[in-house]
């Protein structure tokens, strides 16, 4: 089957250079030869991934140059106030080690824009995070202005015009020091979705996930800084489909192990394993050569068969309104504490 790119993502860890490059051999090979370096640590429950890219790495993997730190909560729960808190202050660190490279002062303006449509929810994160984040204003207020400017400039289909043109236009009237933007992301594993934190210094490109590209914010664009924290909210319906294609086969490879396994008749109920492998094994009976095909290419095969517009769906997980609520209000939050001690109030 010919290789297609269909995988809609706005991470750049999920992008395919990095997907094929996932060992740490692989990821020594890709940046001996393409300009991108790699860290990757763990801190309890959180993975946390640096991708730095270079010119002669983004002219290879399409992304552009500049700095790319992915946060990762795998077991997080909605209701998990605890380690949301922990997430969220992992989240601080990680952007003052950003604004450390950039220069930050006490005397800096920031202009905070939230985007996103507040009408669909999982759209609504960044609209959310500034209706709270905008409390702070006149804490920062005086007579020459505010050094805080908090906006959410809606959609292109609510306003008739790109949110690029207005997110330049007030930094023209308002000549922030830096841009600070809150969006949500698609991704391409269901796993990741309100799991994840992306954080960079390259900008954004709003839409681009979901096949809806608009015009890039950026400092090559706006000529300021422009740090962009995202979360995936998203995946693509035919993700979706091949993820729970993977669960089935994991399930069912499972089973017939065990019922082939004579303690299994002992068992009150079904062993619970932690992501059983896929045997194709015992699977090539039922589903023939498609048992050992690969997920990617399972994916496109979807993707290519489920791409009319009457199918074409992006999905969110249900808990979906309680995520949102709860990153709003938690990134206003963080960001609120990180405004005071840069601004040494604290």
């Amino acid at each position: 089957m010919e290789r297609m790119d269909f995988y809609r993502t706005d991470l750049v860890i999920e992008h395919e250079e990095m997907v094929k490059h996932a060992t740490e051999e692989e990821k020594d090979t890709l940046e001996e030869t393409s300009g991108v370096q790699f860290h990757e640590e763990r801190e309890g429950p959180f993975h946390i991934t640096e991708v730095l890219i270079d010119e002669e790495g983004a002219s290879r993997i399409g992304k552009k140059e500049g700095r790319y730190v992915t946060l990762a909560a795998p077991t997080l729960q909605v209701y998990e106030h605890e380690q949301l808190q922990q997430f969220m202050a992992l989240l601080k660190r990680q952007l003052q080690n950003v604004f450390a490279q950039h220069r930050v002062a006490k005397e800096d303006r920031f202009l905070f824009i939230g985007l996103g449509n507040r009408e669909v929810t999982p759209d609504a994160i960044g609209p959310m995070a500034m209706d709270e984040l905008k409390e702070v204003i006149p804490e920062y207020y005086d007579e020459s202005g505010s050094d805080v400017i908090v906006y959410a400039p809606g959609v292109t289909i609510q306003t008739g015009l790109e949110t690029a043109h207005f997110v330049q236009a007030i930094a023209e009237e308002v000549s922030p020091d830096a841009i600070i933007i809150i969006d949500a992301l698609a991704a391409r594993d269901s796993n990741r979705l309100c799991k994840t934190i992306q954080l960079t210094d390259t900008g954004i490109h709003p839409g681009s996930g979901v096949g809806n590209a608009r015009k890039e914010l950026s400092k090559e664009t706006l000529g300021i800084p422009v740090i962009a924290i995202g979360i995936p909210t998203v995946v693509d319906g035919p993700v979706l489909v091949a993820d729970a294609i993977d669960t089935l086969f994991r399930y069912m490879s499972s089973q017939i192990h065990e019922a082939t396994n004579p303690s299994s008749a002992l068992s009150v109920a079904p062993w619970l394993r932690n992501e059983p492998s896929i045997d194709s094994e015992v699977l090539k009976p039922i589903f023939g050569d498609w048992a050992e095909w690969p997920h990617d290419d399972r994916m496109a095969l979807l993707e290519e068969a489920l791409r009319s517009k009457q199918l074409a769906t992006f999905i969110a997980p249900k808990e979906i309104d309680a995520w949102v609520q709860q990153y709003a209000h938690l990134l206003a939050k963080t960001l609120r504490e990180w405004l005071s001690e840069v601004k040494n109030l604290q």
